[in-house]
């Protein structure tokens, strides 16, 4: 029997945690849905990536509230995908924050981009209607940015290409928490079908060199301490390699991409088939893997139409 489009058929309501990871830093998370950050200041607040609906983004203020009356001032998303970034309406932050990067690839396959996840993942979408367009930042960066919440400093980063080429990660000093959207997962499955696979073990070497206390990931548990932090970066990058390295050595002697699909799914599948996502992210990430082996850089656009005809050929 050939498998429910993607998430189609996930339905399931997932349990909201919200752990707080430093002196006024949260993370918001729902077994393997997307997370999101809390970056409390001296007089107001930082979110980390929007949710996908402005219905859903209010589960995440609803628990912010829980903690501080400090009103949202800033929403940094770390990249351009729909479920992290059509929230956004919902915080009312005077400031919306990208690297320039992530613009323009909203501005390029923003609408693409939403069409095709709207598809894919229908539960996270819950509320669409009152989306107003597509999440445009007020404010973007090329490499660093600093922002100041009262005394509390942020720093704005981008360390790399890896889950897009345009992610940025958040870094809070006074505390060693980073906050690294989908760079990093903690048992999810990453999400490579825009993603630039060969490079992305570099930037985790980025990211650990900061030496992070803690970490909010893109997906999964909040990271707090050295092994946990360890194990998660350690993890992603596993997975980033047995997804690529198969589909290299397919691609180097010209196969094709349902024998990519097979290699790829002999090396993850033993260790990675109980991930979140596992199954809806492997033939997105196989598809790119096999066209970056062959030097295609940029990622192709994803379009409902690609998808449909891509999980056909592979998970049909």
């Amino acid at each position: 029997m050939a498998k429910a489009f993607a998430s189609a058929g996930d339905m399931t309501e997932k349990t909201i945690s919200f752990d707080q990871i430093g002196d006024g830093l949260y993370a918001f998370t729902a077994e393997g849905d997307p997370n999101t950050g809390v970056i409390i200041g001296d007089d107001s607040v930082m979110i980390v990536e929007a949710q996908a609906t402005p219905r859903l983004a209010r589960k995440v203020i609803e628990c912010v509230r829980s903690v501080t009356d400090k009103p949202i001032s800033h929403l940094v998303l770390t990249h351009y995908h729909a479920v992290r970034v059509l929230g956004a309406s919902a915080y009312g932050a005077d400031q919306v924050i990208m690297s320039d990067a992530a613009r323009g690839m909203v501005v390029e396959r923003g609408q693409e981009d939403w069409d095709s996840e709207f598809a894919r993942f229908p539960r996270l979408f819950e509320g669409h209607e009152e989306i107003p367009g597509l999440t445009y930042p007020t404010t973007t960066f090329s490499e660093a940015m600093t922002v100041y919440l009262g005394n509390r400093r942020v720093d704005i980063m981008k360390l790399g290409r890896a889950h897009t080429a345009g992610d940025a990660v958040i870094w809070v000093p006074d505390d060693e928490v980073m906050f690294t959207g989908d760079i990093v997962e903690y048992h999810s499955a990453c999400y490579c079908g825009d993603g630039h696979l060969t490079e992305w073990g570099d930037t985790l070497d980025n990211i650990a060199s900061f030496q992070p206390r803690a970490i909010a990931p893109g997906r999964g548990d909040a990271l707090v301490g050295d092994a946990m932090v360890s194990a998660a970066i350690a993890s992603t990058r596993d997975f980033v390699e047995s997804t690529y390295a198969p589909a290299a050595r397919v691609a180097a002697r010209g196969g094709s991409l349902k024998e990519a699909w097979d290699a790829v799914r002999a090396a993850c599948d033993p260790k990675f088939s109980d991930f979140a996502i596992y199954e809806h992210c492997l033939p997105f990430n196989v598809a790119r893997a096999y066209d970056e082996a062959r030097g295609i850089e940029t990622p192709r656009i994803w379009t409902a139409d690609r998808d449909a005809q891509m999980w056909a050929d592979l998970q049909g």
